[in-house]
């Protein structure tokens, strides 16, 4: 199988292997940007003293994280033209489905975080006469995030995983992009090696930067 290896249709096939990273790396960094936003507020809200804020966040979390993401992207690949009267393409509808349900592993997550932060830092901030919303912002979140930026990059790692799930809705990905090539150029070895290293290299060096960003918070 070595000697029949041919490593001239990797590099013939990069442009297209390339084009289908970049539509993998666009969908991990918006979802990971709005994931972690909106799961923002949805840790806030799961905080809040108003039960009803709370009751939703709550309810929405266990809706996302019982629900399987390849049929979340189903959902919003189908219903959402519904809604709105038409279609929004591929693209669109991953995204939004992405970033939600995202938003709720990312909440509790940041919801953990929060809860890290001892009761008195928040008490030093109200003693200094900043509002809890001031406090919150400045003093909170600030900590809280640095707590929990290993557990974030750890759940980044998992969602880079998980954008090969775009197949589904016909996104030409980058696992997608070179199934493709395999297809046409009847090359299989040769295409899922390649993708199957590249993977593991990128989730291996995420590992490692997780692992040094452990080791530098816990001193």
């Amino acid at each position: 199988m070595i000697d029949n290896f041919d490593f001239q249709i990797i590099l013939a096939s990069l442009p297209i292997l390339m084009d289908g990273m970049g539509i993998t790396l666009l969908l991990t960094v918006i979802a990971i940007v709005g994931g972690i936003v909106f799961g923002t507020l949805l840790a806030l809200m799961r905080l809040s003293r108003f039960r009803v804020l709370s009751f939703i966040s709550g309810r929405y979390v266990d809706a996302f994280r019982a629900t399987p993401l390849i049929l979340v992207i189903f959902w919003f690949y189908f219903a959402v033209p519904i809604v709105i009267g038409r279609p929004i393409g591929g693209l669109y509808s991953v995204l939004i489905a992405f970033t939600l349900f995202e938003a709720a592993y990312y909440s509790e997550i940041i919801r953990a975080g929060i809860q890290s932060v001892t009761r008195s830092q928040i008490y030093a901030g109200l003693a200094l006469g900043l509002t809890q919303g001031q406090t919150m912002r400045h003093i909170i979140l600030p900590q809280a995030f640095r707590n929990m930026v290993p557990v974030l990059l750890t759940q980044a790692i998992v969602l880079f995983q998980d954008t090969s799930l775009v197949y589904v809705v016909g996104l030409k990905d980058f696992l997608t992009a070179a199934d493709l090539v395999a297809v046409r150029d009847n090359r299989v070895v040769e295409m899922y090696v390649t993708t199957a290293v590249v993977y593991f290299l990128i989730c291996i060096a995420g590992s490692i930067f997780v692992k040094k960003l452990q080791r530098q918070y816990s001193i």
